[in-house]
């Protein structure tokens, strides 16, 4: 029986998929709020930079994972045009609904699909870039969702994936109190669920570092990755080029 992470815990490989459900079915309702506080509206422009990096252009097709609220796929659907396409994914049902509202609010009409990063259901080489905007580290397998972002992927396609990193050594003191302490209450005060937000601050713990990630990147079939390091590396914006 295979384990992995879930935060600092370790559980069943066949468990965390769902764990991981019902901490965004939880936060789903309020996750464009808490993103505001947690960071101080800073994940907006985060979000901004990564698109300015991606540079889609008219007519491009374009698949958003773990798309949530849709806040890239609303961003990459007014660069592409009526020419273009982006689909919106997520594995979350209710992240994917809060997502299809906003857009539909916006009055955009996007493809909109439940599925699994680690399975995704498109043919060979079929989109210009991809991206993962905080999702890579909530994935049971990522080498495998890697090599299949890679493999939808046309050949100098582009994979963008926007995560939580490690951030620089002076500031993990002050970092580490303030998501094992201020997050959770925030939590608390905010959604009602302190324990989904300790989630976030333990995986976070978790996920591959900005060499490491990038290594993975490189052994998934991207020939050449550069490294953004965001806030002194709270976030790094990881881009890689199908070889």
């Amino acid at each position: 029986m295979s384990q992995t992470h879930f935060g600092f815990e370790s559980v069943d490989e066949r468990d965390k998929a769902q764990r991981v459900r019902g901490v965004f079915d939880s936060v789903a309702p309020k996750y464009d709020l808490m993103n505001d506080l947690m960071s101080l509206g800073l994940h907006r422009a985060w979000k901004a930079y990564a698109v300015a990096v991606a540079d889609v252009r008219a007519g491009q097709q374009v698949l958003d994972i773990a798309g949530g609220t849709g806040d890239l796929a609303r961003a990459f659907a007014q660069r592409v045009g009526a020419g273009g396409c982006v689909v919106h994914t997520d594995i979350n049902l209710a992240m994917l609904a809060q997502g299809r509202e906003r857009l539909l609010d916006a009055g955009l009409v996007l493809p909109t699909l439940a599925c699994d990063a680690e399975r995704l259901p498109f043919a060979d080489a079929r989109f210009d870039l991809v991206s993962v905007t905080f999702g890579l580290r909530n994935m049971t397998h990522k080498e495998r969702a890697l090599a299949e972002m890679c493999r939808v992927l046309k050949p100098g396609g582009r994979l963008l994936v926007l995560e939580f990193s490690q951030v620089a050594p002076p500031l993990q003191p002050l970092y580490d109190w303030y998501s094992f302490q201020v997050l959770p209450r925030l939590g608390r005060w905010v959604a009602g669920d302190a324990d989904s937000y300790r989630y976030l601050a333990e995986s976070i713990r978790m996920h591959p570092d900005q060499a490491t990630l990038k290594a993975m990147m490189k052994a998934a079939g991207f020939g050449h990755v550069d490294v953004h390091d965001l806030a002194a590396g709270v976030v790094a914006l990881h881009v890689g080029i199908r070889c």
